[in-house]
């Protein structure tokens, strides 16, 4: 009697978990002619950054995939979370990096608390100057190769920009957020939001650097929904 009850706990208690996960899967996509990248001239003219690269580096304004879709676009719930709820930070560190001479990637995602790793991959000196407005900014140093300096923000702000002084071209951003339910479109502009996310209505918003702001109404049931959404350029 005791071995069934304990298996019916577990049952339930796997059963009450599932009810809660969720996910909402879709694409963001890119309407108009995008204009073309551009190269990024100052690294070939930089002895250590040019040696660096056998091709040219170009431009990431628009990073465009199959079928029009639109990659570096955070994706989140805006509305319809339980109000007063709190959300802890996970435990994994966002890796930004500096590469060549490049932010890598691009566009990064973290939760207020967690964990920012930034790298320089690079064998000579990168500064991180952040140009937060609503967090504290910082700027520091990473002169040896494969230091990781971890940064924690401890307020929701979209699009907190790093910046390097010593080499001004390069420029990454960093969006932060006080739950855990967003993501980064993929190559191809796929994104995949999920987590402890009940059945319900919400509201869903991409903001990409360029092109701006996109909202979209979304339903969970049986913790799925889909969602694309479409971008113009500007």
């Amino acid at each position: 009697m005791k071995n069934t009850l304990k298996v019916v706990s577990m049952v339930a208690a796997v059963a009450a978990s599932s009810a809660l996960a969720g996910e909402i899967t879709g694409k963001i996509k890119i309407n108009g002619e995008v204009p073309p990248a551009r190269e990024i001239t100052p690294i070939k003219g930089d002895k250590l950054c040019g040696a660096l690269h056998t091709k040219p580096v170009m431009t990431r304004t628009y990073v465009v995939g199959a079928d029009h879709g639109l990659a570096n676009v955070a994706v989140y719930i805006k509305a319809g979370l339980p109000a007063g709820k709190t959300y802890t930070a996970p435990a994994s560190k966002p890796l930004i990096d500096q590469v060549g001479c490049v932010y890598e990637p691009v566009v990064s995602a973290a939760m207020v608390g967690q964990t920012v790793d930034i790298k320089n991959s690079d064998t000579f000196m990168h500064n991180v100057n952040c140009q937060a407005k609503v967090n504290k900014g910082f700027n520091f140093a990473q002169a040896t190769q494969g230091q990781v300096n971890p940064r924690v923000f401890d307020k929701a702000e979209l699009a907190v920009k790093l910046i390097c002084n010593v080499h001004p071209w390069m420029s990454g951003y960093v969006h932060v957020f006080d739950h855990p339910f967003f993501a980064v479109s993929d190559k191809d502009g796929h994104f995949v939001i999920s987590g402890d996310l009940p059945d319900g209505k919400y509201t869903v918003e991409a903001n990409h650097l360029k092109s701006g702001l996109v909202t979209g109404e979304v339903e969970v049931k049986g913790g799925k929904a889909t969602l694309n959404l479409e971008l113009a350029v500007k």
